[in-house]
């Protein structure tokens, strides 16, 4: 059932330290990182596994040279067309190669760089996700804060089917924290951010070749890798998987969706852009209600 909490802050939630994640991500996808005309800087470690080539072969050549031209072409077109409200654009079942393997892919400009996120796309049920937030958005306003946050983490739980989805909203010295679950958890979810997506918490990460000190970019991938702060965290309250949604309206932070469950869970782009997709029409509501 879900539950809302109001607690008092003398300050908004700090920024989690990314420091013994940088330059590294998990091993459920790979991570390109690229120049703005699409030549390769550097790459997960992983990429032989996916893309059929290391990393040391990839890092100096463009993109180009390793894809097939035509859908490299469209992707491109696609990625510059859209872009999600924290900067994410995305394309799906994407065929690279000539290997008969397609991929899903999120795309983030980042100051003078790019990061480019695959993962193995699926092979059923492509668009369910995205077309049930509709259907989920009947009923969801209400008179008050409170019941629109209850109504907003019960559908986001049906939306995605994680065991356990809180909705933390930061404003002003006080912060409010709803949540819905299947059944009751060790603690509850503590008020910081994670990556975006977390396939399998006590999967093995990876690192970005070549390796640069002071690494920022890699800590804005969904996949990053999680801290060790993090992965101890998950662990202590039997969490295998997450995911995690920005809360923002008109470029104002508000707060964030956090999505747990005991169990791994094949990581997807698709269900990441439902959630994120709903979560702004949450913050357009919240907006209304004067949050």
């Amino acid at each position: 059932m879900p539950n809302m909490e109001t607690t008092a802050t003398t300050a908004a939630a700090p920024t989690p330290t990314l420091k013994e994640a940088d330059g590294r991500t998990q091993s459920c996808g790979v991570v390109l990182e690229l120049s703005p005309d699409w030549l390769i800087l550097r790459a997960s470690e992983n990429t032989h596994g996916f893309l059929g080539e290391y990393p040391a072969r990839l890092v100096g050549e463009p993109l180009s040279k390793f894809t097939l031209a035509q859908p490299l072409h469209d992707l491109r077109n696609s990625l510059s067309r859209q872009r999600s409200s924290n900067g994410v654009a995305r394309a799906y079942r994407i065929r690279l190669t000539h290997e008969p393997r397609h991929f899903d892919m999120a795309f983030q400009q980042l100051e003078s760089r790019m990061l480019l996120e695959c993962l193995p796309c699926s092979h059923e049920g492509f668009g369910d996700e995205l077309g049930a937030v509709s259907r989920l958005l009947d009923g969801l306003a209400g008179d008050t804060v409170e019941s629109l946050c209850e109504n907003a983490t019960r559908r986001m739980r049906a939306l995605t089917g994680f065991d356990r989805v809180t909705l933390i909203l930061s404003g002003g010295d006080r912060t409010h924290r709803c949540a819905s679950s299947r059944s009751k958890f060790a603690a509850p979810a503590k008020g910081l951010p994670l990556p975006g997506i977390v396939g399998d918490v006590s999967a093995k990460s990876v690192s970005i070749f070549p390796v640069e000190k002071g690494d920022t970019a890699i800590g804005q991938a969904l996949m990053r890798a999680l801290t060790a702060d993090e992965q101890e965290e998950l662990e202590l309250n039997e969490v295998r998987s997450a995911l995690c949604v920005p809360l923002a309206r008109q470029g104002r932070q508000m707060g964030f969706f956090r999505f747990e469950s005991r169990t791994p869970r094949a990581p997807s782009l698709e269900l990441h852009a439902a959630a994120e997709l709903f979560a702004q029409m949450v913050g357009i509501e919240l907006e209304r209600l004067g949050a």
